[in-house]
């Protein structure tokens, strides 16, 4: 019994060092990689924010996606298929990240399919016209720049080297989507009438994005102690307001928000409040498309068996 005493106390002394060693790294800016030691909290953080960051990327490709044989000339579908094309590729990099730390991509695929991982509930609002195509490259893309750009520096190497590549991408998907809502608030007055309609629809989901109030975040405090993420969800919300809304008003666009005050003190934009029953019932499984497009997914993952059968066949042999 004693022995046995012992022995605990040694491990437990073993991994305070070990964590000790593991923070000093993180404070010193170093990446850690998937051979080195880590906390299973840490491991277990960052396999639920990779994995839900790369649903979010397959599933992000369905509300575009389903314009592009309705795009209203070649080129405009030219850059909504590279777009689409882009999000595909960016899921794979992100799925692949997260089994450097042991994950399987059968277990985190089973996991969206079957409702338990969640995604981005932003993608859950349906594309009711062309123009959202653009307030999603510009709001939703420019939301996500912001994330991903502070997760580009992130303590995890692999992932932080995959958002690298995702942002380069990511800034043309948001100069896309800025593009057209700069022509198309500058055209006739049918299509300044649809921005403004799609901007009004997306505001909110998009502020959504960043995630609950600090307070209300259960994950925030460990992620940033370990450097998995460096800024809160209300500090990059709050610039991401005070990018977009200035951008906004000089194109003669305004956000649906009545509570939206400018404050001179602190030189800053004020938002209203946001609905988080809605986020929380969307994140839930009860938002417009939840339903449609956790049906696409699963027809997906069932019409593509055949390949992932025929490729454990070769690879069998």
């Amino acid at each position: 019994m004693y022995g046995a005493i012992v022995e605990a106390v040694g491990e437990i002394t073993s991994d305070t060092q070990k964590l000790t060693e593991f923070e000093a790294r993180i404070a010193r800016g170093e990446k850690i990689e998937p051979g080195d030691w880590m906390p299973d909290e840490y491991r277990r953080q960052l396999i639920r924010m990779i994995s839900q960051h790369a649903h979010s990327e397959i599933v992000g490709q369905l509300p575009e996606g389903a314009w592009i044989t309705r795009a209203p000339n070649l080129r405009r579908k030219l850059i909504l298929l590279a777009k689409v094309q882009d999000e595909a590729g960016h899921g794979q990099y992100l799925y692949h990240a997260a089994e450097t730390l042991g994950a399987t991509r059968e277990e985190m695929v089973d996991a969206l399919l079957s409702g338990k991982a969640k995604y981005a509930s932003v993608f859950n609002y349906p594309t009711l016209n062309w123009a959202d195509n653009a307030a999603i490259g510009y709001l939703v893309d420019g939301a996500a720049i912001l994330n991903q750009t502070m997760l580009a520096r992130c303590s995890y190497g692999p992932y932080s080297r995959a958002m690298i590549r995702i942002c380069a991408e990511e800034g043309f998907h948001m100069h896309q989507g800025k593009e057209m809502v700069i022509r198309y608030s500058q055209g006739t007055p049918i299509q300044r009438k649809m921005i403004q309609d799609s901007i009004n629809r997306w505001w909110w989901p998009a502020l959504m994005m960043f995630g609950p109030h600090d307070s209300e975040s259960s994950n925030s405090e460990v992620l940033l102690r370990w450097g998995v993420k460096t800024k809160t969800n209300d500090q990059l919300r709050t610039t991401y307001v005070n990018q977009i809304v200035p951008e906004l008003h000089a194109l003669g666009l305004s956000v649906p928000d009545p509570n939206m005050v400018w404050d001179d003190d602190k030189k800053l934009w004020l938002h209203g409040p946001i609905d988080w029953d809605e986020f929380w019932r969307v994140v839930k499984g009860d938002g417009p498309c939840n339903a449609e497009r956790m049906s696409a997914r699963i027809k997906a993952h069932e019409d593509g068996a055949w390949v992932r059968e025929a490729m454990m066949a070769y690879a069998e042999r």
